[in-house]
């Protein structure tokens, strides 16, 4: 957990696996998508038994609980190809915003913590709303939810557009 200009932010460490590469010999657009998904799920749903969680981990998702969070949106922006790298990639996420029922999740992907310059790679948001499993319905954040996540709450991120 750091401090920045964006606010709180939770570290993530993930690690790439070799099928991750394309025939550019760096992590493909499919790829990365996945290795936000695991981070993702890492940061906000509870752990097994014996598994460490950040205070962020408060989410029980999935039909036999009864919610579902779904991907409404997200976005990509790549800023240099990620290479093969056995030390984990730091990715780096917040809340741009927390609404009734869904939430922004911004995330920046860097180069492994141990690195003494870290490069950014890239910079994604991805829109997840919470929906009751029974009745396809939008559910509101509970209160929990809330505690755990509003100090994570900062900047969102701007994207460079061309037009």
């Amino acid at each position: 957990m750091t401090e920045s200009a964006s606010g709180v932010r939770l570290h993530v460490p993930i690690h790439l696996r070799w099928g991750d590469l394309d025939a550019f010999n760096h992590v493909n657009n499919t790829s990365m998508l996945k290795l936000l998904e695991e981070a993702r799920v890492r940061a906000f749903w509870r752990p097994g038994p014996g598994e460490d969680c950040p205070p962020t981990a408060v989410l029980d998702s999935g039909v036999e609980h009864g919610v579902l969070t779904l991907i409404a949106r997200q976005e990509i922006e790549y800023l240099r190809p990620v290479p093969y790298q056995r030390l984990p990639l730091d990715v780096q996420m917040w809340f741009g915003s927390l609404g009734g029922s869904s939430m922004e999740v911004c995330y920046e992907v860097f180069s492994p913590a141990a690195d003494a310059k870290q490069e950014l790679y890239a910079r994604s948001t991805a829109i997840v709303v919470m929906v009751d499993a029974a009745t396809g319905r939008p559910r509101r954040i509970d209160d929990e939810q809330r505690a755990a996540w509003g100090p994570y709450v900062g900047e969102p991120i701007v994207y460079g557009r061309r037009r």
